[in-house]
């Protein structure tokens, strides 16, 4: 069985992100990343989503999740809205901006698996990344994200639409922070007297 790593870090995420920018289509795929990672996105969620599942205004996104997993709202973040406006202002100009698919290809048309996988792994060269990069590792990076940021497991289950959070617990087991202190408390625990007739525990 291979031990590779099979997800980005949160820095490998932003070389990714800044080497969008400098692509052929620069508002496309840095949107389409910023999202796959931000939303933890599998390729066919994230190529599937609709120009009907946005609220600009509110500031969310219907996510359809796949495998029969718990398809939700999430709010969308700032930097997010910025990206997909700035994404919709070339898109309006393109074949197939009528359409209600959100990533569209130069012809018109939605994004392929292969056309995603591809322009993940060429980005992912461009930024110099030391492994060979594919999209389901924004998905792995999303979820080993916020178990650095403290998120419940069951909340990242909900996030991310697992139905079995054995799933999950994947990214808080491997989480080296929720060992902080570990020490630290035992030796608290050390000069903890049980009463005034006891020796320290």
């Amino acid at each position: 069985m291979s031990s590779a790593r099979k997800y980005l870090t949160q820095s490998e995420v932003e070389s990714l992100l800044e080497t969008a920018k400098r692509s052929g289509n620069p508002e496309r795929d840095y949107c389409l990343i910023l999202m796959s990672f931000i939303h933890g996105f599998r390729v066919s969620e994230a190529r599937h989503l609709r120009l009907s599942d946005l609220d600009l205004k509110e500031g969310s996104l219907y996510i359809h999740r796949l495998k029969q997993g718990f398809s939700t709202s999430h709010p969308l973040l700032r930097t997010e809205i910025s990206a997909i406006k700035a994404w919709m202002k070339v898109r309006r100009a393109m074949p197939g901006a009528e359409s209600d698919w959100l990533f569209l290809s130069r012809n018109g048309r939605p994004l392929s698996r292969q056309r995603i996988y591809n322009l993940i792994q060429r980005l992912g060269k461009d930024a110099g990344l030391s492994l060979c990069s594919h999209p389901h590792m924004l998905r792995h990076a999303c979820g080993f994200a916020l178990a650095d940021r403290g998120i419940d497991t069951r909340l990242i289950q909900d996030y991310l639409g697992h139905r079995n959070i054995r799933h999950t617990v994947r990214y808080t087991a491997s989480n080296a922070e929720r060992f902080e202190g570990v020490w630290r408390l035992k030796s608290k625990r050390k000069k903890l007297h049980l009463g005034p007739n006891c020796k320290p525990v």
